[in-house]
């Protein structure tokens, strides 16, 4: 038994070894598969979770394509919705507006009916009045034909002469009337055309002015000890007075009269300036070529120093602050200028105060008024230089330096060149008038001017029908008042034109007179 058994257990051993090994082979392989089905599942559960995340995916995709073309075919829609109702509403605009047209053309329509209703009753009542007063000069006819048979009855039993002096009475009378309204048409049309006719008055009366002037202002004197220095200032053939007057610019005028050399230039201040240099010459006592130039080049030197000196002088009498230096020398240059005998920078700086006095009654701006009261004549200070009138130079000056529009009107329009577009303008030139035409004010005798005024006065009171006659504003006006019973409308214009007509031919005087003349009615009753 005991090999035997040894064998048979070695044996049964054996194949329960192989059968354990069988089993755990096949277990291996059991978990290997069970391992391996396991991971294809896990693999085909990834593979299903990708599948559905991407579809998931694919689908909100979808989904966000299908919203943005929704929105997109909305707002489409939306825009042409818009576009359609903006289009709708344009429509209702325009038919809106040709509704309210339509209305107005009616409106203007039933207006225009009802003004020609109205021109129609109008027209009417005219016609009617008309009727009446036709009716009325019928009967005022009628009445006069009466009278007129009246008076020819009463003629008839006249004598030829009484009968011939009463026509002839009436036949002046009626001529008398008709003349008066011919004159009285004449003014009218000549009223019409006298702004074209202004500005050849304008020039005419400047030409006049500055013939007077000239004849006053122009020439300066120079008294010399002897006779001898006048050979000195003419020189050898000449050559002194020729360069003279070519280092001054003015005429020197050499002549018998004893003990006197003349001075002519339209410039003032060349001919203070030859003036002052002729004098300092002739008591030197050296004259020739050399010496005149560097006397002449010392005053003219020392001339624009007293030119600036005088005109700031002026600018701080009359309280004027912030002109220019060029307009502080053109001030300066006026103190050499004269009118009429008038000094213009004197006339200036009174025109400057009378402008802030009536300047500060009436509330405006004083400082303002005395500005263009002090420079309403600096275009005279060039005025010899440059063509035009003396307002219009002034202006382009003052323009160059750039004054206010107020100050550059009253320069241009104190002599009423042009309109007054600011209250200062109408100050500076009823200040002007008032500087210029008060008494004492130009160079002229006492008696004359009295007489002037005078014989302004008479001339007046020598016509007919006039009761009373006043000279105002140093004889440039005259108010003549008439009998209203014995004078009409007609013979009022007529007596005026006859009355400027007899000054114009009997007096002498600068520039106009102005010829007013009044008709009044007085009417008056008593209550008891």
């Amino acid at each position: 038994m005991g090999p035997l058994m040894t064998a048979e257990v070695s044996t049964g051993g054996t194949v329960l070894w192989a059968i354990l090994a069988f089993l755990a082979g096949g277990g291996l392989v059991l978990l290997v598969q069970t391992l391996q089905a396991r991971s294809i599942r896990a693999n085909a559960e990834a593979q299903a979770a990708r599948t559905i995340r991407d579809a998931e995916s694919r689908s909100q995709e979808i989904v966000r394509a299908a919203e943005v073309e929704t929105k997109a075919k909305f707002l489409a829609s939306k825009e042409e919705f818009e576009k359609q109702a903006s289009i709708t509403r344009n429509e209702i605009r325009e038919a809106e507006k040709r509704l309210d047209k339509r209305e107005d053309q009616l409106e203007r329509q039933m207006d225009a009916l009802n003004i020609k209703e109205k021109n129609i009753e109008k027209g009417e009542a005219a016609l009617r009045e008309k009727k009446a007063k036709i009716e009325k000069q019928e009967v005022e006819i009628e009445e006069l034909l009466n009278k007129r048979r009246n008076e020819l009855l009463r003629v008839t039993q006249l004598s030829a002469d009484e009968a011939r002096r009463e026509l002839l009475t009436q036949l002046e009378h009626e001529l008398e009337q008709e003349c008066a309204q011919l004159v009285q048409k004449r003014i009218t049309e000549a009223q019409d055309e006298a702004e074209e006719r202004s500005r050849e008055i304008v020039v005419t009366a400047i030409q006049r002015y500055a013939a007077g002037h000239t004849s006053a202002s122009t020439v300066s004197t120079i008294d010399i000890p002897n006779d001898e220095m006048k050979g000195r200032v003419i020189g050898r053939e000449g050559r002194n007075i020729r360069a003279f007057e070519k280092a001054t610019g003015v005429d020197i005028i050499v002549d018998d009269t004893p003990g006197v050399i003349e001075i002519t230039c339209f410039d003032p201040v060349k001919r203070e300036i030859a003036r002052q240099a002729l004098n300092k010459l002739i008591h030197d006592g050296r004259i020739h070529p050399t010496r005149i130039e560097e006397v002449v080049a010392e005053i003219q030197a020392n001339m624009e120093k007293e030119l600036m000196e005088i005109g700031k002088k002026a600018a701080v009498e009359a309280n004027v602050q912030g002109l220019n230096r060029k307009l502080i020398d053109l001030l300066g240059r006026l103190s050499f200028r004269t009118s009429y005998g008038q000094n213009v920078l004197r006339h200036s700086i009174e025109v400057a105060y009378l402008c802030q006095i009536m300047a500060d009654e009436l509330k405006l701006d004083g400082a303002l008024a005395r500005r263009c009261g002090l420079l309403h004549d600096i275009g005279k200070a060039v005025d010899h230089e440059m063509e035009g009138g003396h307002p219009a130079i002034g202006e382009e000056i003052a323009r160059k330096f750039s004054e206010r529009p107020e100050v550059l009107n009253a320069i241009a329009g104190h002599h009423g060149d042009v309109p007054s577009t600011s209250p200062y303008t109408p100050l500076v030139a009823a200040a002007d008038a008032i500087s210029a035409a008060r008494p004492g004010s130009r160079r002229e005798a006492l008696e004359r001017y009295i007489k002037r005024l005078e014989q302004l006065e008479g001339i007046a009171m020598g016509f007919s029908g006039v009761r009373q006659a006043y000279a105002i504003q140093a004889g440039r006006e005259v108010r003549v008042i008439v009998d209203a019973n014995s004078v009409d409308d007609a013979n009022a214009f007529r007596i005026a034109r006859e009355i400027a007509q007899k000054v114009e031919a009997d007096m002498t005087y600068p520039g106009e007179v102005k010829v007013t003349l009044l008709r009044e009615v007085r009417a008056v009753e008593y209550a008891r």
